[in-house]
């Protein structure tokens, strides 16, 4: 039995699914319900949905949609994107969602972080951490889906987040996302050894090899991925598709 999760990252940009590369370009590769139906199949333990425009415009979750998303699905799914206030996290989990996933208002309105975690419990509470690498090799953290550069050192950040009431950390890397070349091991080891709370690895897995770069050496309690998921071949034609617990067992079990 798999003990490290594995988790298909899913990118809306309002009801269509998405892909990008270093956050940028993004590029429609079908409909969010029907990639959720193919998940059920392969019977996937987690979805995280992040939606990558929503802050960036100001804009409310879509909790319509993402109502009709959360009904199809038999597993539980972590929602991102647009969340501003105690009301929209409550109102995100009686539409069936588990977990939230905050960035851009975790660093607007700390206080957020704290609030929802006693109201609803950390283990509901993701902190997003989109990094990007400098010229001179620094790490800096970014928000607004990678457009605002807080100057912020991640593993200050995670520290800071945890100490908040933050459950998990979702560990985006903004170089590596869409480049299927494999996971910023380096960055996700600096940060897994700053905290106590789970890290999930995000941004370059192409392979299931790279999930195990990402455990074993970088220290990752989960892994997530998109392109991984959704294209296949040098092509990159749309085909949404996830490993069998037979392949991964021998890389992660």
């Amino acid at each position: 039995m798999l003990r490290t999760r594995v988790i298909p990252c899913l990118l809306l940009k309002g009801k269509g699914l998405v892909k990008t590369i270093k956050f940028k370009d993004p590029k429609y590769v079908g409909c969010p319900i029907n990639a959720v139906r193919i998940f059920n199949e392969k019977e996937v333990d987690e979805l995280i949905f992040l939606d990558i425009l929503a802050s960036v415009e100001q804009k409310e979750p879509l909790f319509k949609f993402i109502a009709e998303v959360a009904s199809e699905c038999f597993m539980p799914i972590c929602y991102g994107g647009g969340i501003r206030s105690l009301g929209d996290i409550e109102r995100l989990f009686h539409l069936g969602v588990e977990k939230v996933s905050l960035n851009t208002i975790a660093f607007q309105n700390r206080s957020l972080i704290r609030e929802a975690a006693k109201l609803f419990g950390s283990q509901s509470i993701v902190v997003s951490l989109d990094v990007k690498r400098t010229f001179f090799g620094k790490y800096e953290v970014y928000t607004l889906n990678g457009r605002k550069n807080t100057k912020q050192d991640p593993v200050q950040c995670a520290q800071d987040m945890e100490e908040l009431g933050a459950g998990e950390i979702l560990l985006n890397s903004i170089d590596r996302d869409g480049a299927m070349q494999g996971y910023d091991i380096p960055m996700i080891r600096r940060v897994t050894e700053a905290v106590n709370i789970p890290v999930i690895a995000s941004g370059g897995a192409g392979n299931i090899h790279h999930f195990s770069e990402a455990v074993k050496q970088g220290g990752a309690s989960a892994v997530a991925a998109g392109s991984m998921f959704v294209f296949h071949g040098k092509y990159r034609a749309v085909l949404i598709t996830y490993p069998e617990v037979s392949e991964l067992e021998p890389v992660l079990a």
